[in-house]
């Protein structure tokens, strides 16, 4: 499990450190690594770097700064560096100086810099830094699409120019990264815009003791399988964990499939599908038990219940049986929409151990979505009393009670029909073992990641929900693995 903080706790934590550090050692200490970065990808991609070339990207500041001391430090290994400065009366004294005593070379012109990029074997990306939002401007979206053109490899310094560092947003014009270094703190940016960034590489500064806890959390497999439920010599269906599934239609029978075979592979003792798919569910699953209604399923200890369950008054009603069970309840697909269209199925859920999962279109329906899709989900999670998890190329779960994790996905490949029905039964199969909703939810979407990364073969490769579904077992084992 790791951390993530805002660009302003970031630097607010950066103060204290610079005021007892020599001036300039920071700098030097963050542009060493970027430079040790930088080596390794032209080692990897070439074999060597004596007389490799690197274009640096040079805006204003700080940032500029970093990557002239990391341009000086490449030039003292024997690369050849250019530096396209975008603001010539800007860049940063020391560093310009530094670089320039190594005998790099300095342009000011946007065209030389663009034929000196289709003659590189990697380019810095040193425009701008945390503090900057917006688009990049026209000349340094001009260098941008000259690095994208060519196939030239980009290394961004800090976080990819022109994404905005807080919500991972990129504008009209932003750097495409093959990887990125970070120094002190991962920033929001390198988790919600992951495929932006590349492998992201944090270099230490120092902040660690002067920053606040962290507002973001991120999973990792080892956290995940810790806390993934594993039977014990005593325990039986009953102490796994049952879960109830009322999903699917005669319409859309698949939902119930996925839903309930998601549930069922998840290590639950045992599932109950309540609804009008039940044949479906019984030709997939044998094991699963299935009964037309919620008021026949039997004991169950956690409700799954929404997906391809229809917004009519029947569904309203199935929703409300299952939220007035007082059990943990996964919401998600249609019962969203009930939730977002009956304010009295909003108030029976309040203050439940409930879980929405909603995409973005849907999480519309209960609340506004703006760029912030962090923002967005906390303050979700506290005005509604649930906890949310909000699906997307990053996938947020928040509590009501403040606490954020975010999922990076690697892919977009998830976004097809009937993944979230899986992600589904994933998380009521936790929710029926006991898990809190919050941990719940981000074991579940941990786990519904790597098994559409198992069940895709290639990577990034499209991946259909089935495989997903049949690729859980394997992917359980490997957060299991990940405690060795």
């Amino acid at each position: 499990m790791y951390g993530v903080w805002t660009p302003e706790q970031v630097r607010a934590a950066e103060e204290p450190v610079l005021a007892r550090t020599p001036e300039g050692a920071l700098m030097r200490r963050a542009a060493y690594g970027v430079a040790g970065v930088a080596l390794a990808e032209v080692r990897r991609r070439t074999g060597g770097v004596a007389g490799r070339r690197v274009v640096v990207l040079v805006g204003a500041g700080n940032n500029g700064g970093d990557g002239l001391w990391a341009g000086y430090e490449l030039r003292r290994r024997g690369v050849a560096v250019t530096a396209v400065l975008l603001n010539p009366d800007r860049a940063h004294p020391a560093g310009l100086a530094a670089l320039r005593r190594q005998r790099g070379r300095v342009l000011t012109e946007i065209e030389l810099g663009v034929a000196a990029i289709d003659h590189a074997d990697l380019v810095l990306d040193a425009i701008v830094g945390t503090g900057a939002s917006g688009g990049l401007r026209p000349e340094a979206a001009t260098l941008a699409r000259a690095a994208a053109t060519a196939g030239v490899p980009v290394l961004a310094v800090d976080t990819p120019s022109g994404v905005d560092p807080l919500t991972g947003m990129p504008g009209e014009d932003a750097v495409q990264a093959t990887a990125t270094v970070t120094f002190g703190a991962r920033k929001p940016v390198h988790v919600l815009a992951e495929p932006r960034c590349g492998e992201v590489t944090l270099v230490d500064i120092g902040l660690g003791p002067e920053l606040p806890p962290a507002p973001i959390t991120v999973l990792e497999a080892a956290d995940v399988g810790a806390r993934w439920p594993v039977p014990g010599p005593g325990d039986d269906k009953y102490t796994q964990g049952v879960v109830g599934v009322a999903a699917g239609s005669a319409t859309y029978p698949g939902a119930a499939v996925l839903a309930s075979g998601a549930a069922a592979l998840s290590t639950s003792g045992m599932v109950r599908y309540a609804g009008s798919a039940a044949d479906e569910v019984r030709a997939a699953w044998p094991e699963v038990v299935a009964t037309d209604t919620v008021g026949e399923a039997g004991r169950v200890q956690a409700w799954v219940v929404g997906p391809g369950l229809g917004t009519d008054d029947a569904g309203a009603q199935t929703l409300g049986d299952v939220l007035d069970a007082g059990l943990p309840v996964l919401a998600d697909a249609d019962a969203v929409t009930l939730l977002g269209q009956h304010a009295e199925l909003r108030a029976r859920a309040s203050g439940r151990p409930v879980i929405i999962t909603p995409h973005a279109g849907e999480f519309g329906r209960v609340a506004e979505l703006g760029d912030d899709r962090v923002d967005a989900a906390r303050r979700a999670a506290e005005d509604l009393g649930v906890t949310v998890l909000l699906k997307g190329n990053a996938t947020i779960v928040a509590a009501p009670d403040g606490r954020v994790l975010v999922q990076p996905a690697g892919s977009a490949w998830l976004a097809t029909a009937g993944s979230g029905d899986v992600l589904s039964g994933v998380a009521g199969a936790l929710l029926a073992a006991g898990l809190d909703p919050w941990w719940a939810g981000g074991c579940a979407a941990f786990v519904h990641a790597r098994a559409a990364e198992i069940g895709a073969g290639t990577p990034g490769a499209p991946v259909p929900a089935s495989h997903v579904q049949r690729a859980l077992p394997a992917a359980i084992r490997s957060v299991r693995e990940a405690l060795r």
